[in-house]
C-alpha cells in the first residue's frame, strides 16, 4: 500500500514539475482549429495558414528546435504528418502566423508532409469522421542540425526527433467536417 501511495505522489510531483517547465502556446489555436488552419485541397476549402507558435523554458542543453503537426486519427493506420520543421536555431522562440514557406527563420527546413508537399498542410479529415486531434509539438533537440534536407520523409525526421529530443511541449486542437 505504501509503495502505491509513494508512486502516486511521485507521479503527481513529476507532472507538476514538468508543467512548470518547457511549454508551447499559440495565439491562433484555441481548442478548435479555425478555417485559417484548414487545408485548401483534398476537398477542403480552408486558407492553409500556419499558426503562430511560441515556446519558452527550453531545457539546458537545447541546441535547436523542431516543430511538428500530427493527426493520430487519420485513417491510414499510421497517422498523418501535416507539418515538419527542423533545424530551428536555439535563439528562436516563436513563429509568426503564416510563416510557413514565407518567413521561416534562417536555416529552418520545412520537409515533406503526408500530403507529399513541403510546408504547412492544414487539417482536412474525411467528411463524416469524428473530429480529429491535431497535435502541435515543439521538440528541444540536443543537436544543432539534423543532417537531412527538405525532401526527407516525415517518418525519417520523426526518427531523428525521437533520437535527439531532450524535451517536448505540445498543444492539441480538434477539427471535423
Amino acid at each position: 500500500m505504501f509503495n502505491k501511495i509513494f508512486f502516486t505522489l511521485l507521479m503527481l510531483l513529476t507532472t507538476t514539475v514538468q508543467a512548470e517547465g518547457f511549454y508551447l502556446s499559440s495565439s491562433d489555436i484555441k481548442g478548435q482549429l479555425s478555417n485559417n488552419q484548414v487545408y485548401n485541397s483534398f476537398g477542403c476549402t480552408g486558407k492553409n495558414i500556419s499558426p503562430q507558435l511560441s515556446w519558452a523554458n527550453a531545457p539546458v542543453g537545447t541546441k535547436s528546435f523542431a516543430i511538428t503537426m500530427y493527426d493520430p486519427d487519420a485513417p491510414t493506420g499510421s497517422g498523418w504528418w501535416h507539418w515538419v520543421v527542423f533545424n530551428i536555431d536555439k535563439s528562436i522562440a516563436t513563429l509568426k502566423t503564416g510563416a510557413s514557406n514565407k518567413t521561416m527563420p534562417a536555416g529552418a527546413i520545412e520537409s515533406s508532409t503526408s500530403f507529399a508537399s513541403k510546408g504547412f498542410g492544414g487539417a482536412c479529415p474525411p467528411k463524416g469522421n469524428k473530429p480529429h486531434r491535431y497535435i502541435f509539438t515543439v521538440h528541444a533537440l540536443n543537436v544543432e542540425k539534423i543532417e537531412q534536407n527538405e525532401n526527407a520523409l516525415p517518418e525519417l525526421i520523426g526518427f531523428f526527433l525521437s533520437s535527439h529530443s531532450i524535451a517536448k511541449a505540445s498543444i492539441m486542437a480538434y477539427y471535423g467536417r
